[in-house]
């Protein structure tokens, strides 16, 4: 697919990719990538950090919940953790995505071909997409756990928890390569162009972050009911009641009050992260940006790397049941690094054995004979 300028254009563009100033007199027109690369060289020292710090920090983190989950039959039968495991894909996809296009771009001053650009902007937006995409359908989810109790295992079989996933990410492939496949600016990078990302239309930046807003909204609406909820349980807490009801619904109170402080840090979070890069959007779609507030976006954007990293803290690893079963495959690779060392052990002190005999004394046969005690002293207790 061609870059939909015309060769002269194109190589107009590219031409003046070295010259620090805009090569027209209009300020409002940009014919070069220069007119993106806005950071200072004291302000790439402050945001590359960052970068190289939350990119693999995110990275590692979200692995780590995606093999836990992998790791787990009981996790992967449940539909909530099939949606955190699209939560950690998605996340992981951004560390890689964000953090390799925007150090090209504003730190390293590297400016690809529209549709080498256009394609590494894809992966981002499809990262940062199904990200946001798959908090929705966390929301959703425990929307209905909270609003749906007795049918809840009903209306959200696994079925239809994995036909949402697929369903989530076609359209968010579609959305983000949609400039790749031809929405674009069809002259060089003036208006309609968007000031924030080059080869960008308008019309496709507005479309992108008003469906961003109502992805949002749609969380905060449903977080909103199960807090308002949690607060109904709260004022009702002086209510007298007798016996075991009195027990279950104090208990339930707890649980809810504790899920609702988890709810309102995640929407403040969300807000932190996202409302002020999708402001600059909106505003760029409607005015023409100067350099300094393409420098905020800059720096705003990593908010939505750190939302990222932020994520398997908030979504993961303060579940109960994953970080049970975290510990116990770390205690499993740990005897399993013990019984290599043993098996070790014990083939240096057996010189007078053949062979043959060294290798039945390997580490199969001991592990099979710890987990042999281990089930011995589990059957004595």
């Amino acid at each position: 697919m061609g870059s939909g300028l015309e060769p002269d254009q194109e190589a107009m563009l590219y031409s003046n990719e070295s010259t620090p100033n805009m090569s027209t007199t209009d300020s409002n027109l940009c014919n070069n990538l220069q007119c993106y690369m806005v950071l200072s060289e004291p302000e790439k020292k402050a945001i590359g950090p960052i970068c190289f710090l939350a990119g693999p920090v995110t990275f590692l983190e979200n692995i780590l919940v995606l093999v836990v989950i992998a790791s787990s039959a009981t996790l992967r039968r449940r539909p909530s953790y099939l949606f955190i495991s699209s939560l950690a894909l998605a996340d992981t996809f951004a560390s890689c995505f964000f953090t390799i296009s925007f150090l090209d771009f504003h730190l390293y001053s590297k400016g690809d071909i529209a549709n080498i650009y256009l394609f590494k902007l894809g992966g981002v937006t499809m990262a940062f997409t199904g990200s946001v995409g798959s908090l929705l359908l966390t929301a959703l989810d425990r929307y209905l756990c909270f609003y749906q109790a007795s049918n809840y295992k009903v209306l959200l079989t696994r079925t239809r928890a994995k036909l949402a996933i697929v369903l989530l990410w076609c359209v968010t492939i579609i959305i983000s390569f949609l400039p790749l496949m031809g929405w674009r600016c069809k002259t060089r990078l003036d208006p309609p162009c968007s000031r924030l990302f080059p080869f960008v239309d308008h019309h496709y930046l507005a479309f992108w972050t008003g469906l961003q807003l109502v992805v949002l909204f749609l969380i905060t609406v449903a977080y909103a009911l199960i807090l308002w909820k949690a607060n109904r349980h709260e004022a009702a807490m002086g209510v007298p009641k007798l016996g075991r009801q009195s027990i279950k619904g104090q208990t339930r109170m707890r649980m809810d009050i504790h899920l609702a402080r988890t709810f309102s840090l995640i929407l403040l979070i969300l807000a932190v992260c996202w409302l002020p890069v999708l402001s600059i959007m909106m505003v760029d779609v409607m005015v023409t940006l100067e350099k300094i507030q393409q420098r905020i976006f800059a720096f705003c954007s990593t908010l939505c790397l750190v939302n990222s990293c932020v994520n398997p803290l908030l979504y993961a690893l303060r579940c109960r049941e994953l970080r049970g079963e975290l510990l116990a495959l770390f205690r499993c690779c740990r005897e399993n690094t013990l019984g290599k060392t043993h098996s070790r052990r014990n083939e240096n002190n057996s010189g007078k054995k053949n062979k043959d005999q060294t290798v039945s004394d390997s580490n199969p046969d001991t592990i099979s004979e710890s987990v042999e005690n281990q089930q011995n002293s589990i059957q004595m207790l």
